[in-house]
């Protein structure tokens, strides 16, 4: 079978209408370096009940809406908007698990979640069509607004961690009993 130079001109014509219609998928490098083990978790000398409740604090001071707290997991989630077309919604997740064999010593891993939203805006027009007139446009028009996810992303800043770490400590401080002595 021999090829004209009009049938690979077709092939060609076809293979570039799949790769343009998404057939082929788009290759993506790996996201994930697996590198650093500090950025989203620390160690701290409390029980994981006692670290979950002061992760769970420490959102709640920041304005955090806390919809889920467990002795080993908190889930605290807050909403921005920068701009009058955009909004943010960021989403915290804690879970804590037991370091040690006796439950003294904790971990806690963070994981931050980013959504952003942009305000899209549609607008519907309404026709009406008869059979002896044809299609008629009436002047009637509506408009219809609503927020489409257009990113999501997990926050990887060792700041907003370190941040984040320095709050729980500090929660983690006030819950320590003061030692009472007798005199």
């Amino acid at each position: 079978m021999v090829f004209r130079p009009a049938a690979w001109g077709l092939a060609l014509s076809v293979l570039g209408l799949l790769s343009a219609c998404g057939m082929f998928p788009k290759h993506l490098p790996p996201q994930e370096a697996f590198n650093s083990t500090s950025t989203y978790s620390r160690m701290f000398d409390a029980t994981p009940a006692k670290t979950c409740e002061a992760a769970r604090r420490a959102l709640l001071s920041q304005g955090y809406v806390i919809t889920i707290a467990k002795d080993d997991l908190v889930l605290g989630q807050k909403s921005f908007q920068p701009d009058a077309e955009s909004h943010l919604q960021m989403e915290i997740r804690v879970v804590c698990a037991p370091e040690s064999k006796n439950g003294d010593i904790s971990i806690g891993f963070v994981t931050a979640l980013q959504d952003r939203y942009a305000l899209k805006k549609t607008s519907n027009s309404a026709s009406l069509g008869l059979s002896v007139l044809g299609s008629v446009s009436l002047p009637f028009s509506s408009g219809d607004d609503s927020l489409v996810k257009v990113a999501s992303e997990t926050i990887s800043s060792e700041a907003f961690y370190d941040q984040f770490f320095n709050l729980v400590h500090r929660y983690l401080e006030v819950d320590e009993p003061l030692d009472e002595t007798p005199p």
